[in-house]
């Protein structure tokens, strides 16, 4: 009709890590204020809430599936790198864009051989802000503060660290940043704009940190506040969404889900390059002390980790993801995914396994290794021999299936019977296909 609006609000979010949690979080909040967001992910596509397409949703084409549905009035996308090389955006501008961090786990894939060249991929969506948008970029990373000068618009800059010289020049400059300050009760996100700081929540008050002490989910929720605070959310929407946003299977699929089992603890999580296996093993090691508002260690016993990686990243890479997953469990079974991704059978874990074994020689954590490459059978073996006050880390591949089979055990259901049940229909992976 005439008068009406052709364009709706976009979120474009991208990094290598953290850009599906981010991108829900956000979500979480726009909906809050009521908005009916469509969102694209990794998980897939969801309109208002409602899950309409499953899979890798992070391309181009699901985005103009969500600007094409009449319902939405606000957009946010997660944006992969592999959409971007391969068909752009799917469409010409966002309001407002998101860059987490720049790491190297897809160097060597399509045609991309340095770290500058995978940040010029990834700052697309910065060149895509207009004058009137805004870029929201991680300060700590060095590869994503430079993109900056890159921005038509403004810029909304998030650190870990509240004395940033970036953060400082902003300041300066009267404009707006995200950041943490501690203070007599703890650890407080604050929104800054020139010199004044106003405070947000606590982030032992967001469940999704636990306490505080996943620290890469505090950083996304720098990122989430800076891009609700960009599109207009008033400080309680923001404070609210994030109070309530939890990293339960049904909120954040394959992202922190942990889950009481026969006296110990389960975590599921979709960590799978040197990066993530290092911020998961950072949140085991804080999980096994107290946490910094004074709460119990949530792991007394062993850690027990099954570890996998994406077959198309380079050889040293998976020897990393090895050697950094020995620094941090006891006990380590190592799988692979079902897509090889042009590697034969085996040849994934054979790389982990010779990281784990090089960590083991210099004095690593790891005491025990062995190689079961079906996800299912490695992941019933963990929970097989998981004990009181142990913690079993699975990093999956199909997190649908590996949820199931704990929700079966939960209520005494046999692994026998979970063989079978978890072939009853097609399954999709969670997390970059």
């Amino acid at each position: 009709p005439p008068a009406t609006p052709s364009r709706i609000p976009i979120v474009s979010i991208t990094g290598s890590n953290g850009k599906t949690t981010t991108a829900r979080m956000v979500t979480h909040i726009l909906k809050g204020m009521g908005r009916k967001v469509g969102l694209t992910s990794t998980d897939g596509i969801f309109v208002d809430g409602r899950l309409i397409r499953r899979g890798d949703m992070s391309g181009p084409r699901s985005a103009s599936t969500v600007l094409q549905n009449p319902m939405v009035d606000f957009a946010v996308f997660e944006v992969a790198r592999g959409g971007i090389l391969r068909e752009g955006l799917g469409y010409q501008r966002n309001d407002v864009a998101v860059v987490l961090n720049v790491t190297g786990d897809h160097l060597g894939l399509g045609g991309i051989t340095s770290m500058r060249q995978l940040a010029a991929v990834k700052q697309v969506i910065v060149e895509a802000v207009p004058r009137s948008g805004t870029a929201v970029l991680n300060a700590d990373d060095l590869y994503v503060a430079p993109m900056g000068r890159h921005c038509s618009g403004s810029v909304i800059y998030f650190s870990m660290d509240p004395n940033h010289e970036v953060l400082k020049r902003q300041a300066s400059r009267g404009r707006r940043s995200v950041t943490v300050e501690n203070g007599r009760n703890g650890e407080m996100i604050v929104l800054r704009q020139g010199g004044k700081s106003m405070p947000l929540v606590w982030t032992h008050l967001i469940p999704a940190t636990f306490e505080g002490r996943a620290r890469m989910n505090v950083q996304n929720a720098l990122a989430a506040a800076g891009a609700a605070w960009a599109s207009g959310a008033h400080l309680h929407d923001i404070r609210q969404g994030l109070r309530t946003f939890t990293t339960s299977y049904y909120m954040a699929p394959g992202r922190l889900n942990i889950m009481d089992l026969d006296g110990f603890r389960v975590l599921v999580d979709y960590a799978h390059n040197p990066p993530a296996v290092l911020a998961l093993g950072e949140f085991v090691e804080r999980l096994a002390q107290p946490s910094p508002g004074g709460a119990q260690p949530l792991v007394t016993g062993r850690r027990i980790g099954v570890m996998a990686t994406a077959g198309d990243r380079r050889d040293d890479d998976i020897r990393e993801l090895g050697r950094i997953a020995a620094r941090y469990f006891d006990h380590i079974v190592v799988r692979e995914d079902r897509n090889p991704r042009g590697r034969k059978r085996g040849a994934i874990a054979e790389l982990v396994v010779e990281g784990i074994r090089e960590a083991m020689a210099d004095g690593a954590r790891c005491q025990e290794v062995e190689t079961l490459l079906d996800e299912m059978e490695a992941t019933r073996h963990a929970l097989d021999i998981g004990q009181s006050g142990d913690l079993v880390v699975v990093c999956v591949d199909y997190a649908n299936e590996v949820w199931k089979e704990l929700q079966r055990r939960q209520h005494g259901a046999s692994s026998a019977d979970g063989a079978d049940a978890s072939r009853d229909g097609p399954m999709q992976p969670l997390g970059p296909g």
